[in-house]
């Protein structure tokens, strides 16, 4: 997982060269980018590298559809953000997208959504680090008297690791909280 934003990677899955080239040139100041031209070359070129997908759905040979059913389906672990001119219907209520943007997206507003992506997959990471060791915390509380975990160097460290996670995750949800002002800044809001 990236440490920041500009060591992310986005993996641009777009059948028309010249888009799939704009928007890869538009995000290579931000992040590491990659391209790929059909369904078959965004599976050849999707590895553990790669934390954001970028992906047109209507494509020739394997769709976008197929392509995102694809990539949940394998060990990858990657955001997907469906970019698209097909107009949003009921059948994306069961797609296992991260995001869906019509085209033509505007470079701030692709930057966003992909920080908000990298911002929700540090958070999960996060917070499931968080809930191990709260959850090892709680258990030993509830066996241990305080003197013997007081006493403890262990104990300790995992306390302090708790308090470091749960910092990061409030850290990432004012991030949100950041995010999605913007996006009430630009028009663009899930609530909208």
């Amino acid at each position: 997982m990236p440490e920041s934003s500009a060591d992310a990677s986005v993996l641009v899955v777009d059948d028309e060269r010249d888009v799939a080239d704009v928007y890869a040139l538009r995000l290579s100041d931000e992040f590491e980018t990659r391209t790929a031209y059909s369904g078959g070359a965004a599976m050849e070129s999707l590895d553990d590298d790669v934390d954001v997908v970028l992906l047109d759905r209507h494509m020739p040979e394997i769709s976008g559809d197929d392509v995102l059913e694809e990539i949940r389906a394998c060990d990858v672990e990657c955001r997907v953000i469906m970019l698209t001119a097909v107009d949003p219907d009921f059948d994306i209520i069961d797609m296992p997208f991260d995001d869906y943007l019509c085209k033509p997206v505007q470079k701030t507003d692709l930057v966003a959504a992909i920080d908000q992506q990298l911002t929700a997959r540090r958070y999960d990471e996060r917070l499931s680090d968080y809930l191990k060791a709260t959850s090892k915390l709680a258990l030993l509380q509830g066996e241990k008297r305080v003197e013997s975990l007081e006493a403890n160097e262990k104990v300790a460290a995992l306390e302090q690791r708790a308090s470091r996670i749960r910092a990061e995750m409030d850290e990432a949800l004012a991030s949100f909280d950041d995010i999605d002002a913007a996006f009430k800044e630009i028009g663009r809001h899930p609530g909208n």
